[in-house]
């Protein structure tokens, strides 16, 4: 018999105390600084742990011309997005502010991802559950362990340039390129997707025309302004509002969303994870497209370009407030307002009659 396993039962534990945690936050939003010395100052003087922060956080005047902190900054390590390599020094995440800063810290880590805990200090709260006020308690909660994760799969995306040699024959210093390093900058294409790929028309007035293939086969050709793929935890973000069913982040899926298709009978389809999307520009397409990650890494899409995506191995583990089931209907109701309706008013015997 298949085993069914029960969303609830995913818990954190830990094999030994966590002693180093990343901290991100939000930057330009003076509303975090506060909590953002708060909780820095908690975590090195009262939890002894080594914070990373990113440098362009510690560059905000508020933080580095303030005196007080200054002592706490020193004991911080610092790391620069791209150029320093922190994949295997954290043992977990801390977010500040919205939904973007749990993408952006998703981005960070190319392979597996610590347990991310986030809070709500953001305009939109689908990714982070826990509430500032009582951060002290919540926190040491996460250090002792056994609380309740979902993990949030993610997309394994490789784009393949067709005319990838010709680019990338000379480096920017002008040095010619072998074909050996053409391979490795191919190879370099990979990124990783929490929300969803999104191939677009761009700026053409013309409809794109692109060719969606499952596993090898030519399933459709999308018509219209573009094309989603999506998680299940990128559901509920550009998928929504382009026409999708919500899928719970416990689901294994991939969700294929049209954009304002050129057909009434395209439907949004949910196809299992694991299969392999690949899609083209189509050979009789008047116009290029262009792709997006999580709405970060924009390019052109050519012909003879491709885009191939599948259930990634690294998925994000979120830490929950309640449970994966809770957290999730609390999201739908808080960002969404789903399902709010005026209620209708009870009947009484003398209505009946009417």
């Amino acid at each position: 018999f298949m085993h069914i396993q029960d969303p609830a039962s995913q818990r954190l534990t830990w094999n030994k105390p966590p002693k180093s945690v990343l901290v991100i936050k939000k930057i330009r939003d003076a509303s975090l600084l506060q909590p953002f010395k708060e909780l820095c100052m908690f975590l090195t003087e009262g939890k002894n742990m080594i914070v990373y922060v990113e440098k362009k956080v510690l560059e905000d005047p508020a933080i580095s011309g303030d005196e007080n902190f200054a002592a706490v900054t020193k004991k911080f390590c610092t790391f620069r997005e791209d150029l320093d390599d922190i994949s295997n020094r954290v043992d977990f995440i801390i977010c500040l502010g919205g939904d973007g800063t749990l993408l952006y810290a998703s981005s960070l880590f190319q392979e597996s991802v610590p347990p991310v805990m986030a809070f709500h200090l953001g305009s939109l709260g689908f990714l982070t559950p826990f509430k500032f006020d009582m951060y002290q308690s919540q926190v040491n909660q996460i250090i002792e362990g056994n609380t309740a994760i979902v993990l949030r799969s993610r997309l394994k995306v490789r784009v393949l340039k067709e005319n990838w040699e010709k680019k990338a024959r000379v480096d920017e210093k002008g040095i010619i390129l072998t074909n050996g390093d053409i391979e490795s900058s191919r190879k370099a294409m990979q990124y990783q997707v929490l929300n969803e790929v999104v191939v677009d028309r761009g700026p053409s007035s013309y409809l794109s025309n692109v060719d969606l293939f499952l596993d090898g086969h030519l399933i459709t050709t999308v018509q219209g302004d573009g094309v989603i793929v999506s998680t299940p935890t990128g559901s509920t973000a550009y998928a929504v509002a382009a026409g999708a069913s919500m899928i719970h982040p416990n689901v294994p899926a991939i969700m294929i969303t049209p954009i304002c298709p050129h057909s009434l009978s395209f439907r949004p389809i949910v196809v299992p994870a694991g299969v392999e999307l690949k899609i083209m520009l189509s050979r009789d397409a008047r116009n290029t497209a262009w792709v997006s990650f999580d709405g970060r890494k924009r390019q052109e899409i050519c012909h003879g370009d491709s885009i191939t995506i599948t259930t990634s191995c690294f998925p994000v583990p979120s830490i929950c407030f309640r449970d994966p089931v809770n957290d999730w209907f609390e999201s739908l109701a808080e960002c969404l307002h789903w399902n709010v309706r005026k209620k209708q008013n009870y009947l009484s015997s003398e209505d009946e009659e009417f």
